[in-house]
């Protein structure tokens, strides 16, 4: 088996667990590479073991990686997905970070999820991605994000205006600070924060989330996985900003963007004593009532 390890950031921590995960990947015999610009960043930061100092590191991946490890939080993985694009690799989410809600692996879980792994204890989630189109030259070569692409308003505290067609029908235009159009994963990220919905990852849908939108009839919307969405933004400045989960880009006002499911999906790991349920209702509190508290 070779698995991939990558992380973004560094902290006082996160040296012992990273050698933890080196250690345990070497004594089941798991060959291990990690990316370049972390193994840099550890080894500034901290003496690795002199057992670990050989490892092999990679700059982009192929199809002889049979996982990747990300370690970091929720930011992390969705900058793992930059490396895996449609290379169908699982990825395994060590959360050094906070909420965790993609990266559910604690880090003192680590011995026990290699275990589960090794014995194939965990299934797929398969996550859609959304695609972007437009006919502007970006500095980007990623084109797709796991959780939600936005517009928004750069430089200016005026509202845009995004009118929206789907499949080609005009629905609406919106006044407000911007827009989200998210995944079901990203249904609980940015697009829940503006009263956007909670979608479990299986569903074939998106969500379409106004950003303090100047009207109260524009409530966010529910719409197939397999609508073509095109968005016309227009406004005071000439021009407006493009998100893509942690990406950002700047488009020219007046410019049409189409946006449409990725014809590829992303695996996440998921421990077999995991679920989405169990995940929603630890980190999100969902429902919590004292009222259900046993006495």
């Amino acid at each position: 088996m070779k698995v991939a390890i990558y992380g973004q950031f560094y902290d006082k921590n996160s040296g012992a667990y990273i050698q933890d995960l080196l250690r345990a990947l070497k004594e089941n015999r798991i060959e291990a590479v990690v990316e370049e610009q972390f193994l840099h960043l550890i080894k500034e930061n901290e003496k690795i073991s002199q057992e670990f100092t050989g490892l092999s590191t990679f700059t982009q991946l192929d199809n002889s990686f049979d996982l990747f490890f990300s370690i970091g939080g929720d930011g992390t993985i969705l900058r793992s997905v930059t490396y895996i694009r449609d290379l169908d690799i699982p990825i395994v989410g060590i959360n050094a970070g906070r909420l965790g809600f993609l990266a559910t692996v604690q880090k003192d879980e680590i011995d026990a999820t290699i275990a589960c792994i090794l014995n194939r204890e965990y299934t797929l989630s398969r996550r859609s991605l959304l695609s972007f189109d437009t006919s502007d030259e970006i500095p980007m070569d990623i084109n797709f994000a796991l959780n939600e692409i936005a517009v928004s308003r750069k430089n200016t505290t005026a509202m845009i205006t995004i009118e929206v067609w789907l499949n080609g029908e005009y629905l609406n235009a919106y006044w407000a600070d911007g827009l989200i159009v998210a995944t079901p994963t990203g249904s609980t990220g940015y697009s829940l924060s503006c009263g956007g919905p909670v979608m479990a990852p299986d569903v074939q849908n998106f969500v379409i989330t106004p950003i303090a939108p100047h009207n109260l009839n524009a409530r966010p919307l529910v719409i197939n996985d397999t609508t073509e969405i095109k968005l016309k933004i227009s406004g005071r400045e000439d021009s407006y900003l493009l998100s893509m989960d942690s990406r950002t880009a700047t488009l020219k006002s007046e410019r049409t963007i189409t946006l449409k499911k990725a014809p590829f999906k992303i695996n996440l790991a998921q421990l077999n004593n995991d679920s989405f349920i169990k995940t929603i209702r630890k980190k999100l509190l969902w429902g919590e009532d004292k009222r259900n508290l046993q006495q």
